[in-house]
């Protein structure tokens, strides 16, 4: 996935740039970047790989030559970004959180319109120099970025850094979010809101879908009004987003304690304590633990002064590796414990069965698991959720395919809460790891823990609603 952040104010920025920035380093894991604006020296920009070092150790011996008042920074799992563009809109600069899916045909559109693409030594196209061609056949900024809405599957959300300011607009169907906050002489807008309070902003305004404004040191101005229908993705509150941020003004860590709460007070299987899976898992853990009447206790500890993000690795024999290494059991709150676990979710299965393994030889007598969100029965074609190249890599849909000869056959009767189907396919992921109790959210009891209508949630990985709506919408 990824996460951006930008700010206007009246003194140079590149301290709020620079942490604001660092801020977004949960969301993504491989390439990091930064501009910035002076009306003397113009445009500065530059980008790191982050793969084997962080943010802030790439980036703090160069901060120097971030000049200027105004910047944006990315952190992204995709694309080298910001991209930087001269056109008769005048100079800018680019970073998107974007997933776009008919990359191909968009290139060849416009290679037969006579633009270019610059050719990467990967081989791939970069789809913020895509997102940045598609802009500039605007008339102006906004027709540009409608552009953008009217052309991609998936979803695209951007800043743009210019000469007047920082353009931000929110994916048509609002699937990622974009927030704004202010200071004393000073504006900001993020993917996290968690980048605010340290720095000293205020949140102001939550974009709509497909809204873009405008942010100068003073405030803020609306360039387009947000669309009426909204599909904002729910994984966000289930395992993207950092605790202490905001989306829709729904609270991360609020929708984790609620949702474990809700399970914990439906539950009826008896434990000796509740633990959560750091770090998604700990918010829903004590969540549980108050609903279930049983006391939190920290089973598992993270780790956190040397290992990164689990996922990091390409190679999963190594990510598996760092998973286990970075989580440290505590024998003495094991041993003899009918012990929960709360996580997030479980897509392959194989770092929790390794988990469960080394738990038991712990001591630990019973283990059950409860699950943040519904089955991942779906593979996501909006947002970047994922390295997955096929959903047969879902523990799901391996189960699927095993009973029923082919893993596309009967799916939705699988997505079905409490269907023979969907019980089964439980049972199986349960024996599989090695659980003594499997549940998962209901999708009804996540929708209620986030606090909004359903129909302005993305639930797709779940159930496999919101195909229709791949293309961005005009209203």
């Amino acid at each position: 996935m990824g996460g951006f952040f930008g700010t206007v104010a009246q003194q140079p920025c590149v301290a709020d740039l620079f942490y604001g920035t660092d801020y977004q380093s949960h969301m993504g894991t491989r390439r990091g970047g930064m501009a910035s604006y002076s009306e003397e020296l113009g445009f500065y920009r530059s980008i790191h790989n982050l793969e084997n070092t962080y943010f802030r150790t790439r980036f703090e011996p160069e901060l120097d030559k971030f000049v200027g008042n105004s910047g944006i920074g990315v952190i992204s799992d995709t694309d080298a970004q910001p991209m930087l563009m001269n056109s008769h809109l005048g100079r800018f600069a680019l970073v998107t959180v974007a997933k776009i899916n008919n990359m191909e045909q968009l290139a060849q559109q416009l290679l037969s319109e006579n633009m270019h693409l610059s050719e990467f030594s990967s081989g791939r196209i970069n789809p913020t120099e895509l997102t940045a061609l598609l802009i500039i056949k605007g008339k102006d900024f906004v027709d540009g970025i409608e552009n953008v809405f009217r052309n991609i599957e998936g979803s695209c959300s951007m800043l743009l850094l210019t000469e007047d300011g920082i353009i931000a607009a929110r994916d048509s169907w609002g699937r990622t979010p974009i927030v704004v906050g202010q200071k004393d002489g000073a504006m900001a807008v993020t993917s996290e809101s968690s980048a605010f309070p340290t720095l000293e902003y205020e949140i102001t305004h939550f974009l709509g879908p497909g809204e873009i404004v405008r942010i100068r040191p003073d405030g803020m101005e609306q360039l387009r009004r947000p669309n009426k229908k909204m599909q904002i993705c729910s994984f966000l509150w289930v395992y993207y987003g950092f605790p202490t941020s905001c989306y829709e003004n729904r609270n991360v860590e609020e929708v984790r304690h609620e949702c474990g709460r809700l399970m914990g007070e439906q539950d009826t299987t008896e434990v000796d304590c509740a633990c959560g899976i750091p770090d998604s898992g700990i918010g829903m853990a004590v969540g549980y633990a108050n609903g279930h009447k049983v006391p939190y206790q920290r089973a598992v500890s993270k780790y956190t002064p040397t290992w990164p993000r689990s996922f990091m690795p390409a190679n999963p024999n190594l990510r598996s590796l760092v998973a286990k290494m970075k989580l440290i059991p505590n024998k003495e709150v094991l041993n003899g414990k009918r012990v929960l676990f709360c996580d997030d979710s479980i897509v392959r299965g194989n770092q929790l069965k390794d988990k469960t393994v080394a738990l038991r030889e712990l001591g630990a007598k019973e283990i059950h698991m409860r699950i943040a969100c519904p089955p991942l029965v779906y593979g996501c074609p909006f947002i970047n959720f994922a390295a997955s190249k096929t959903e047969l890599e879902l523990i799901t849909r391996q189960i699927i395919q095993d009973i029923e000869g082919d893993m596309n056959k009967n799916v939705e009767a699988y997505t079905q809460t409490d269907s023979p189907e969907y019980q089964r396919m439980v049972s199986e992921i349960a024996k599989r790891l090695s659980l003594d109790s499997l549940m998962f959210s209901k999708l009804e009891t996540l929708v209620q823990a986030i606090g909004l209508p359903k129909c302005q949630l993305c639930t797709h990985c779940f159930d496999g609603s919101s195909v229709h709506t791949i293309k961005g919408q005009l209203e």
